[in-house]
């Protein structure tokens, strides 16, 4: 194992508070089917006497004055607001001084103003799953019943704005909606979403005794398929091409996206803000309901599974052996091609979850996503170039607007 200092990086543990219960059926999700995980288990919700014990032990392993709090679904909000004016209360209890922040994804058709006003008042950041215009939208994202949500969501949205209540977008791109990016990213524009996370749906279906249907991403089986809504690996490069290039000349410093960001970062050699562009992970684990600790919310399957909170500390857990070991994976795993790759800074093989494909020479742990985001990291190199330069020189980045224009369907910087 590599040389990773156990605590280089704050822990970052996402909380379930219903686990996967959740109000919509979205075709796509990978966490509707994990309480298949849990079959004796009728009450899939966050106890009191857990929520505490989290909040104390999560307090207790941190390294960092500012402590980062992230709940998560399921639906967040078919807990009630009384269940986190109680978190709020630990957190104080529990925080010695630390400053505290919340954010909590939601699918958004539960908000009302008092949800709204509750946010406002306790400096909440609401992450808000919307993928996109309705028909987009609706094609994926529906009820148990089969009915469209994109109404209800955007109602919610609307909210959130009346009272001031700081949001972003994560957006799903999948076979449907990734031929039609400028669209996409016009919608957000249009409702003055200023962030945005555009996040590539890859699924892989398994079908096991339990029921579940998806695979675990240490699988390899001939009778693996992968999963229809799942977003071409070429087309999603051809989607972050062309949305960079509607960014790149309108948009730098006033909208905000993640993957944009994110190259910068790597471009510029600080830490990119999200795992998947990191060199290692393993930091940013996840809690069920029932207090089992995974080392990851896209690896909630039994191999990844760290322990108990009731019998183990979170820090026992998020520093084990088995989890530095996990982060340190995602580097050392790569194959051959990927460490002799131009654009391995970039990427660092982005997430091993989407790492199932073999290389030409047979070694395995390719992502299955790489045609895509070589091809977007070709087409952005020169911008990021001239975007490194101005940040070293102290200037905005936005800049490059007034030295970029297309010409024959084609953008370029100009002398």
């Amino acid at each position: 194992m590599s040389n990773i200092s156990p605590f280089a990086r704050p822990v970052y543990v996402m909380l379930k508070p219903v686990g996967s219960v959740c109000n919509l059926a979205c075709d796509y999700c990978y966490y509707l089917e994990k309480d298949k995980l849990y079959p004796d288990v009728k009450n899939h919700i966050l106890t009191d006497e857990l929520l505490e014990r989290f909040i104390q032990q999560y307090m207790e392993c941190q390294t960092m004055q500012e402590v980062l709090f992230t709940w998560h679904g399921g639906e967040t909000l078919m807990r009630p607001i009384s269940f986190y004016r109680k978190a709020l209360a630990l957190q104080q209890k529990y925080a010695k001084g630390r400053r505290v922040d919340n954010c909590i994804q939601t699918n958004g058709t539960l908000l009302n103003d008092e949800w709204c006003r509750f946010f406002k008042e306790n400096h909440f950041l609401v992450g808000v799953s919307i993928d996109g215009p309705q028909e987009f939208h609706d094609e994926y994202r529906r009820n148990r019943q089969g009915q469209p949500s994109f109404y209800k969501v955007m109602k919610g949205i609307e909210l959130l704005k009346k009272h001031g209540v700081e949001y972003n977008g994560m957006a799903v791109v999948n076979d449907y909606n990734v031929d039609y990016p400028l669209e996409f990213y016009q919608f957000f524009k249009e409702i003055d979403c200023h962030y945005i996370q555009f996040a590539p749906i890859v699924e892989r279906l398994g079908f096991h005794a339990d029921g579940t249907r998806l695979a675990s991403p240490e699988q390899q089986d001939a009778n693996i398929k992968l999963a229809p809504f799942s977003v071409d690996a070429g087309k999603w490069g051809d989607f972050l091409c062309a949305l960079f290039d509607e960014w790149v000349q309108k948009d730098v410093g006033n909208f905000f996206i993640q993957i944009f960001d994110a190259t910068l970062a790597n471009w510029v050699g600080v830490q990119p803000g999200v795992c998947s562009m990191a060199k290692t992970c393993g930091h940013a684990g996840v809690m069920e309901f029932n207090g089992d600790v995974y080392a990851c919310d896209h690896f909630v399957f039994p191999a990844y599974k760290l322990g108990n909170i009731r019998t183990q500390t979170l820090t026992e857990m998020m520093y084990s052996q088995k989890q530095l070991q996990f982060g340190a994976d995602k580097y050392e795993k790569l194959p051959q091609v990927c460490k002799q790759c131009e654009f391995l800074f970039a990427c660092n093989g982005e997430c091993p979850k989407n790492r199932f494909l073999h290389t030409a020479d047979g070694e395995p742990g390719l992502n299955y996503l790489c045609k895509g985001y070589k091809k977007y990291f070709a087409h952005v190199a020169p911008f990021m170039d001239f975007m490194k330069k101005e940040l070293q020189a102290q200037r905005p980045p936005a800049n490059i607007m007034d030295h970029v224009s297309m010409e024959n369907g084609h953008i370029i910087l100009k002398a």
